[in-house]
């Protein structure tokens, strides 16, 4: 399903008339290629979001939680050597992600009006000025 510009738009005007407490953005390819439109949208409209991705933290959203990208690039290489040594990819394991990190954006966290407290500050991994 594709929603287009205007699309999004209007999902967020249905959020900045219901006001939710928070919105949570998944790491899909669809939001990473309109995160600038989102970040955008979020800021204007006041609402805390969290994603699924680090690059959108450091464009401007406020904080995400996301399996590593590194830990998962190392499993791709990992899998393709099995298979390149004659493992059937049929019978390898699905393997989920074990390593996450937390990451906030301060400066969103301010234009927000938002306190992080020192409990939140300990358990982040990356903390972006």
């Amino acid at each position: 399903m594709y929603l287009a510009p205007k699309e999004i738009d209007a999902a967020f005007a249905t959020l900045e008339r219901e006001r939710p407490d928070a919105l949570w953005v998944t790491g899909s390819g669809f939001f990473a290629s309109h995160s600038a439109q989102i970040v955008n949208l979020a800021a204007r409209s006041r609402i805390p979001a969290a994603y699924g991705s680090r690059d959108i933290v450091v464009a401007g959203g406020l904080m995400s939680y996301a399996a590593k990208v590194e830990d998962s690039i190392r499993q791709v290489g990992v899998y393709a050597g099995r298979i390149l040594k004659g493992a059937k990819p049929a019978d390898l394991p699905v393997v989920q992600a074990t390593t996450f990190e937390f990451v906030i954006n301060l400066q969103t966290a301010r234009t927000l009006g938002i306190d992080i407290p020192p409990g939140v500050f300990s358990i982040a991994d990356e903390l972006i000025e």
